[in-house]
């Protein structure tokens, strides 16, 4: 399975925010990752509705993980941000397919998808950003 680079900003965006635990701007966490402020305006949108993000308006504004790191979920995220429902066609229902019920790639798929969904359920944030101070040296350095 592919993520959708929504999904792929969206996790990055998330790693800053708890690597720096502070609020972060979009300007900074574009420059640091150097992708499109634009992009990544739309992505914390979708992580605010979702709540993993809050926002703040203002001087001093931007973002901030609504809940501590150890409580985000990276399932949970892949979940909300990507449209599982239609991996295939057939599997969201939105398609007849001619040899549904004789195929078994639907229940294949479905199976694959369940086991990397849970897979991905055995990590938060908190692990998947491992140490802080070596993230933002990372991060810090790859901008330069």
């Amino acid at each position: 399975m592919q993520l959708n680079l929504r999904t792929d900003y969206a996790l990055r965006m998330l790693m800053a925010l708890a690597a720096k635990d502070e609020v972060l701007s979009i300007d900074w966490i574009a420059d640091h990752y150097a992708i499109s402020r634009n992009h990544l305006a739309k992505v914390a949108q979708d992580l605010a509705a979702a709540g993993f993000v809050e926002t703040q308006r203002g001087r001093g504004g931007g973002l901030r993980l609504a809940r501590p790191p150890s409580q985000i979920n990276v399932g949970d995220v892949v979940r909300k941000l990507e449209n599982t429902t239609g991996f295939v066609a057939c599997m969201g229902g939105k398609e007849d397919c001619a040899i549904d019920g004789a195929c078994g790639l639907k229940s294949a798929l479905s199976g694959a998808l369940n086991a990397f969904l849970a897979h991905l359920d055995q990590f938060d944030l908190a692990q998947i950003t491992g140490s802080r101070s070596r993230f933002l040296q990372q991060l810090a350095i790859e901008n330069v």
